[in-house]
């Protein structure tokens, strides 16, 4: 098995797409402060605009509290080489089919 690792790239790209019902504005608000005031890494006039961010914007909130590397943190046999992601309001018809991807196209087997 591992000659053939060695034969293919040993990076995977996943791609999640996911839209979120946001059921209680104030709690994640609340928790979104929170992860903010407690990342000491982060100056403290960027945690001031970061908190004013969140308040005005729930999918701002959202992208504070979802983190792709708690995601694969305790995978084993995978190091997060490359991570970014975002959040927006967006337009959501339950009724409607969705594949979830931005184009409408299917996705094809490599992809999935």
């Amino acid at each position: 098995m591992t000659d053939e690792l060695s034969d293919r790239t040993r990076h995977v790209r996943v791609r999640v797409e996911m839209v979120l019902e946001i059921t209680e504005a104030d709690e994640l608000i609340r928790a979104a402060w929170a992860r903010i005031e407690g990342d000491a890494s982060m100056p403290r006039e960027e945690r001031d605009q970061a908190a004013q961010a969140v308040s005005r914007d729930e999918a701002e909130a959202v992208a504070y509290l979802i983190d792709p590397v708690d995601l694969v943190d305790e995978v084993p046999g995978v190091v997060l080489a490359q991570a970014s992601w975002s959040s927006e309001v967006a337009d959501y018809d339950p009724e409607t089919d969705w594949d979830g991807s931005d184009d409408g196209e299917e996705m094809g087997p490599d992809e999935e």
